[in-house]
């Protein structure tokens, strides 16, 4: 589920008839000032951040003056959640509070219908006043059920003019909720001002995967739950899953530091939910922090899981690359070989990998990657799916300190020499080149027929005639098998360019 920032939601609830209090979000400490200035008298301020419990952690402060805004934004603008730097601060009035009320939309999925859960008397801990707490059966269509929205009313002790503008404001809930398809919306707290209005003073909206396409106005840049907004990597990711469907592609970023007593970061990749949940407890239990979480499984193309790996490896100071996942994937598991020696080849690995590649086809992706590892400055190891992933991640623990501490450099893809060669060939396939050292193409042309499991055929006898039909150009996954293939044989004459949007931007051009 994708999540929007408090700020985000309350500009949902005011489309939808809400009173949201006077405000808005800042970047920067100047703009905070100018922000509080505009609004007059004492403010608010809030990171714009998503987790519970923003006051107990510092990210909540009344302000009066300028120069006591200004030191708040700063402040907040330099902290952190989690590991993950909070971007922006939401500025508003100070509300004179008479009575709060707790209001939350969400799908009942055993129900499999909307429900709303209300509370009279919200804020923190309302989780734990579980007697107060009544659910209110929604239609679809039609919204909040009358008969029990109006019984959760009547035992608040309003006014009838009050009594009526809450009721009012949780038929407005379902209709800010059914706006955008949001899977839940929480308003925590409702308040009543002592002036007789009701506001709405904080607000947490996930929107359905499903339905982010639908609502390009909502600015949503990945239909997935983080706990942080997108990083570069996490955009690039998301646009590599987006290109190609052959396959899942999940990643996530969840440390840029190792916490102290952690023997330090590593690049985790995965295969399968809980393959490689098991795997990952299993590198944690032996002392490493997880940098990142990636998911390449569903029979992925070995351009997906190159284009994974290196993606993984654009993340500095890693101490290895720990790979495990299924040990019965049903997917050809030669595919991902294939895609991780590619990536572990142009990026010049100098820190340890052991990599699980357990079922079908098992044994050739283990001969793939030992004969790869050859080639490599970095002690590469690969398992089946008899090996468990404690004893892998016991065997990864041993690399690494038999390694000392280096730890990974980020940088560009080294590419052959031959492809700067004026004479070199060069032809589009499908989302990158391919490069032919023509003076080769006899031996390049076996190697071509041999590797390519029998999809990709060489017709004539020049590289054009071979290439020149849309069979070898949309065979990105067989292009890359012939271009490791290769170059395990020595023949340095056909490389395939694979592009990944965004990525040599972040971290530089070719080597």
């Amino acid at each position: 589920m994708a999540r929007l920032h408090e700020y985000q939601g309350k500009a949902i609830l005011a489309a939808n008839g809400f009173k949201i209090p006077r405000g808005r979000a800042v970047l920067s400490a100047d703009d905070a000032v100018v922000a509080a200035k505009e609004l007059g008298g004492e403010v608010v301020i809030k990171i714009q951040a998503w987790t519970t419990g923003r006051a107990g952690i510092g990210g909540v402060a009344f302000a009066k003056g300028p120069d006591d805004v200004r030191a708040h934004a700063e402040r907040m603008l330099s902290m952190k959640v989690g590991q993950f730097p909070v971007e922006a601060v939401l500025f508003e009035e100070k509300i004179d509070i008479d009575r709060e009320f707790f209001l939350s939309f969400a799908i009942d999925d055993a129900a499999r219908a909307p429900v709303i859960i209300f509370a009279a008397g919200g804020g923190t801990g309302i989780e734990k006043r579980a007697a107060s707490i009544r659910r209110i059966a929604c239609d679809v269509s039609n919204g909040p059920e009358a008969s029990a929205l109006n019984e959760a009313v009547d035992v608040c002790g309003l006014s009838q003019a009050h009594a009526e503008q809450l009721a009012e404001s949780i038929r407005k809930l379902f209709a800010a909720a059914r706006s955008v398809e949001a899977r839940s919306l929480e308003i925590n707290p409702l308040m009543l001002t002592k002036s007789g209005e009701f506001v709405a003073a904080d607000c947490r909206i996930t929107i359905d995967d499903y339905a982010v396409a639908r609502h390009p106005e909502l600015g949503i840049e990945i239909a997935r739950e983080f706990d942080h907004p997108a990083t570069p990597l996490e955009r690039i990711a998301y646009a590599v899953e987006q290109n190609d469907h052959r396959g899942t592609f999940y990643f996530a970023q969840l440390a840029t530091t190792a916490p102290k007593g952690s023997k330090g970061l590593v690049g985790f990749h995965g295969a399968g939910g809980g393959g490689s949940m098991m795997s990952m407890d299993a590198i944690v239990n032996v002392g490493f922090t997880i940098a990142n979480f990636t998911d390449t499984s569903g029979n992925p193309s070995a351009s997906k899981v190159y284009r994974a790996a290196r993606i993984i490896l654009a993340q500095p100071d890693l101490l290895g690359y720990f790979g495990s996942g299924s040990g019965v994937a049903s997917q050809e598991q030669f595919w991902s070989a294939y895609g991780l020696a590619k990536a572990f080849w142009e990026l010049d690995l100098d820190i340890p990998a052991v990599i699980r590649l357990g079922g079908n086809t098992e044994d050739r992706a283990v001969d793939i990657l030992h004969r790869m590892s050859k080639l490599l400055r970095a002690p590469i190891e690969c398992y089946r799916k008899s090996d468990t992933p404690a004893f892998i991640a016991a065997r990864f623990a041993e690399l690494v300190a038999n390694t000392g501490d280096t730890k990974w450099k980020p940088g560009p893809p080294r590419v052959p020499k031959f492809v700067r060669d004026p004479s070199a060939t060069m032809l589009p396939v499908k989302n990158g080149r391919v490069w032919i050292d023509t003076a080769q193409w006899p031996q390049i042309r076996a190697a071509v027929e041999t590797h390519s499991g029998g999809l990709i055929v060489s017709r004539g006898g020049a590289p054009e005639a071979a290439v020149a039909n849309e069979e070898f150009t949309t065979k990105d996954s067989e292009l890359l098998a012939c271009d490791v293939e290769c170059r395990l044989v020595g023949i340095e004459g056909f490389y395939l360019e694979l592009d990944i949007q965004g990525l040599e931007e972040l971290i530089g051009g070719t080597r």
